[in-house]
């Protein structure tokens, strides 16, 4: 085994490990609304399950210079924001989304992606995603960095609404062959969703 100190090493070199480690990652996308009504979308790969009683979801928005980005200011502002699930449809475009734009540029339009109306939040999500889920913000907790520049903001969503495609949803499961989601792993590098095995979790 080779010993590596984390605190030897630099912010480059621990983010190259960890992505390079911790795969593959679902990619949520996520859509928010600015002050001044621009629609903002994004891709994050450091997103989880929190709890399923009631549904939370995390996603981490890495700050630049201690600065938040688009999505996390918004969110917090608006108190909400749509997480969909990136498929091998729908990746090309959200990889679009990853573009840097100023805040009043809507990344949804550059990628060409459909707006479509949230059910029971203001921020609308994106048509082209086979699973969408709206979100109200439950906490935001900076994390990392200084106490004056944090690293990131850790989102914590509780997902109020569901929108699943027909052909993605059976009998309460999610059918991941019909989902096809797809899952970031280190660099540029995507993958698929490739074998599936079963084990039988022990009594």
């Amino acid at each position: 085994m080779i010993p590596l100190n984390p605190d030897t090493l630099t912010a480059r070199e621990n983010y190259k490990l960890l992505s390079g480690s911790i795969i593959p990652r679902p990619v949520a996308f996520v859509t928010t609304l600015s002050s001044e009504g621009v629609l903002n979308g994004a891709p994050f790969s450091y997103f989880s399950i929190v709890a399923s009683e009631p549904p939370l979801l995390s996603v981490s928005v890495q700050r630049v210079d201690g600065v938040s980005k688009d999505t996390a200011r918004n969110a917090m502002e608006q108190k909400a924001f749509v997480v969909h699930i990136t498929d091998e449809d729908n990746v090309g475009a959200v990889n679009v989304t990853a573009s840097r734009l100023s805040p009043d540029e809507s990344e949804i339009t550059l990628a060409g992606l459909t707006p479509i109306q949230s059910t029971k939040i203001a921020v609308p999500g994106v048509s082209e995603a086979k699973i969408r889920m709206e979100c109200v913000l439950e906490r935001a907790i900076p994390l990392g960095g200084t106490e004056n520049a944090p690293a990131c903001d850790l989102l914590i969503g509780r997902v109020v609404q569901y929108h699943l495609s027909e052909e993605s949803y059976q009998n309460t499961y999610v059918i991941a062959k019909n989902l096809r989601p797809v899952s970031r792993l280190a660099g540029n590098d995507y993958a698929k969703l490739g074998e599936q095995f079963k084990l039988e979790r022990p009594q």
